[in-house]
């Protein structure tokens, strides 16, 4: 109405300009302005076709437009082959110092290093990880079955070869307790099956040592050996064998994964999973090192179930339990404790984490040198380290074939901590990392080593952070912790031989209380989501009850069940419209939504793929509540009911009757005519799902239901094209397809009413 008064007032105006254009006074201002009066003329007739317009019914709005797809010209396959080759294999001094400074990443920030803002940092983070780092090599060659020295070995080339090609600033790389441990077992196994007695202590070793000292020839009964590359081989040289072959393979798949680009590996590692894989490793590496606590010779146990079989073995032998031992490790767990606790409790005001590993240490070797608690009181010690460095040495390549299946695990664990540990510092820090280098750069730092009696090396976490907390700023930290650990492989390395084993034990169970701590957070965990906490509960179980390697796989494929499960049992719901709005939302999640008339929006929260099409399928006929095959069915029974009576009365009123007049009696109103699916959560579909749609629309349509789609992104639009949904040509896809909920509504209330005149014009 008020379009039509406003039309009229301005028809009005223009009328009485016209007119005064007309008289004689203006005559010659029309002669002077013809454009004016054309002008005028113009906006005359149009005034009088709006109101005509106004008078008349309203326009219904135009059907939304399609946005155009841009064209996407994608070259030859082949042409693309041929000009990545081309630029592979040109030879350029800039490409050169690309490739260089890329696999060396150290030439690219040494040259910018800033001595006065980063010198201090580096050299005091560089000097505390390397004092803490000596304990912990020498301890966690307990758990990996070698040497002391050999941890030595490792810490000291690992930290080279990390500074030279690691993109992190601030991960430290060497020694860690989980891969010591999965050494271990592998290296404990393999002497067994060899014929080694896994009860055997140092005495052996001792008697060499006495040889080698005074010149003598002191016989005990024969040792057993085996032949390895042209060489008769002991229980220490077959053991450090072993590590040295399985730290090779695991070097050579962490290189070949960074090759080929397989890092997505460890995208299957999820943080729930590794967090309870480590926390039933620690509870592992705990039981194992429970009898060194006591004082107790119990070989590690070979096969699945190590936990409970060694607690049992302890249990029983515990009437064998050394005192001197047992004393000590009471006194150095108390010690190592409660400087944890106070370095926890002020380490705000402490700027420099506390050395206790190194004092612990340096006392228990003097009291037990002094003491002579090996003598007199039985207690094993570390034996006798010797100073300076092996001859390199090839890896036992005929040891691989035995080893290759146990590298595996190895090697994607150890890539998996060093990345996640290197990109969790640099967000903090402000930089970024190259994942493959990273894989590259931790593969050299087990292939090289290997060649020098090292074994498996990985970031850790307890090292890096103490780096982070004392000022490191680059991974000349790294250069200078190699350099502490060198200075005792030359100097100080025979002073740790009267050191007690329990002590080296003390020092590995207290640094696992921060795994530990792990079971504190279950209830949290199970809070915030039950499904990440079951794969938690799952993996840790499965880790510390079965074994270590068993544990990892079943925590992957658990964690992948689970995601699939979500998948096949995803959220769906029917969504509501908010007020006048285009907006549309969860009508069980949302208060005051409306749902349109007789059109049903159903969203379906996942990927639809052949593993949950039928939960798809079903979600969708229990949401609407009509299942097309079975109102399909219900109308042909109905239909064929109706017909029978009809034909009974005809004949009962001897009339002829064939029973089409009652088909369309028997027609249920359904309380919708339309389905609109609404795709924005959907990310992806295969050909089952492509399946699923077509199926959809043919049985709908069937009962007179049209099945729109609403709000595909662009890949499921060219699913479904490949697939011909939209018919030959995508002829049907404006009428199919829909970018917003809100326009796929419309056009079915549009079409709906469309087709219910029809049906009343036919009727009339």
């Amino acid at each position: 109405m008020r379009r039509q008064d406003s039309g009229s007032y301005g028809q009005c105006c223009l009328q009485d300009t016209f007119k005064l254009f007309h008289s004689g006074s203006t005559a010659d201002h029309f002669i002077v302005h013809p454009s004016l009066f054309l002008t005028l003329c113009s906006l005359l007739f149009l005034s009088e076709t709006m109101e005509e317009a106004a008078n008349t019914t309203e326009i219904p709005p135009a059907v939304p437009v399609l946005l155009e797809r841009q064209v996407r010209q994608r070259k030859p396959a082949v042409s693309v082959l041929k000009s990545k080759l081309k630029q592979a294999v040109t030879c350029s001094v800039p490409r050169i110092r690309s490739t260089l400074s890329g696999f060396f990443p150290v030439m690219r920030w040494l040259p910018k290093y800033n001595i006065k803002e980063y010198v201090w940092g580096d050299v005091m983070s560089g000097m505390i990880v390397g004092i803490i780092l000596v304990p912990q090599a020498i301890a966690y060659c307990l758990l990996a079955g070698v040497e002391p020295i050999y941890g030595l070995y490792t810490s000291f080339y690992a930290n080279i070869i990390y500074f030279l090609m690691g993109t992190s600033r601030h991960v430290s790389v060497g020694i860690f307790s989980l891969m010591s441990l999965m050494i271990g077992q592998v290296v404990d196994r393999e002497v067994f099956l060899a014929g080694f007695d896994l009860n055997e202590d140092s005495a052996v070793s001792n008697i060499d040592v006495l040889n080698d000292t005074l010149g003598i020839n002191l016989t005990v009964t024969k040792v057993h050996t085996v032949e390895l590359m042209g060489m008769q081989c002991g229980k220490e040289c077959y053991a450090i064998s072993i590590a040295v072959a399985v730290t090779f393979l695991a070097g050579v798949y962490q290189v070949l994964m960074a090759v080929f680009r397989l890092g997505f590996v460890s995208v299957y590692l999820s943080a729930p999973m590794l967090d309870g894989f480590a926390t039933g490793a620690s509870f592992t590496i705990l039981t194992v090192q429970a009898k060194y606590l006591l004082g107790l010779k119990i070989p590690r146990h070979q096969g699945y179930g190590t936990v409970v079989v060694t607690w049992v073995n302890i249990f029983s032998n515990i009437h064998k339990t050394n005192l001197c031992d047992l004393i000590t490790s009471a006194i150095c767990i108390s010690i190592l404790v409660a400087a944890k606790e106070i370095q926890e409790r002020y380490k705000d005001r402490l700027k420099m984490p506390l050395p206790t590993e190194l004092v612990v240490v340096a006392g228990a070797t003097l009291a037990s040198h002094f003491g002579e608690l090996n003598s007199r009181y039985g207690s094993s010690v570390s034996g006798h380290i010797p100073t300076g460095f092996m001859p390199p040495q090839l890896p036992g390549f005929s040891l691989m074939s035995r080893v290759v299946l146990d590298a595996i695990p190895l090697a994607v664990i150890s890539f998996a901590f060093t990345v996640s540990l290197s990109e969790m510092f640099a967000k903090k820090h402000g930089y970024t990392v190259r994942p493959n280098q990273e894989m590259l750069a931790i593969g050299f730092c087990n292939i090289i080593p290997s060649f020098f009696h090292s074994f498996t090396t990985s970031a850790a976490l307890a090292k890096t952070m103490v780096k982070d907390s004392t000022g490191c700023k680059t991974q000349v930290s790294s250069l200078i912790s190699a350099l502490v650990v060198l200075l005792v492989l030359l100097f100080f390395a025979p002073f740790f031989q009267a050191l007690q084993k329990c002590v080296l034990a003390c020092i590995i169970i207290v640094s696992l209380r921060g795994a530990l701590r792990k079971f504190r957070d279950v209830p949290a965990k199970w809070r915030a989501s039950r499904n990440d906490a079951i794969v938690w509960l799952v993996a840790m179980s499965a880790t510390a009850l079965i074994s270590v390697e068993l544990g990892l796989l079943v925590g992957i494929i658990f964690s992948m069940i689970c995601f699939i499960f979500r998948t096949q049992n995803p959220k769906v719901s029917l969504l509501g419209r908010v007020d006048d709005t285009d907006f549309y939302e969860d009508l069980e999640e949302y208060k005051n939504l409306v749902p349109p008339s007789r059109v049903q929006i159903f969203r379906f929260q996942a990927p639809l793929y052949y593993a949950n099409k039928e939960s798809f399928l079903k979600s969708l006929y229990k949401a609407v509540g009509v299942e097309p095959f079975l109102e399909l069915t219900k109308r042909k029974k109905a239909e064929k009911k109706a017909k029978d009576a009809s034909v009974k009365q005809a004949k009962a009123n001897g009339e002829k009757n064939n029973g089409d007049v009652v088909v369309r009696l028997v027609q249920r109103e359904l309380e919708f005519h339309t389905i609109v699916l609404d795709c924005s959560a959907i990310p992806f579909i295969d050909s089952a799902g492509l399946a699923a749609f077509l199926e959809l629309v043919k049985e709908y349509k069937g009962i007179g239901v049209s099945v729109l789609l609403a709000c595909c992104n662009t890949s499921l639009i060219d699913t479904l094209q490949k697939g011909k949904f939209f018919g030959k040509n995508d002829e049907d896809m404006g009428s199919l397809l829909f970018h917003t909920v809100h326009a796929a509504v419309v056009h079915a209330n549009r079409a709906a009413a469309a087709t219910d005149s029809r049906s009343d014009d036919s009727e009339v």
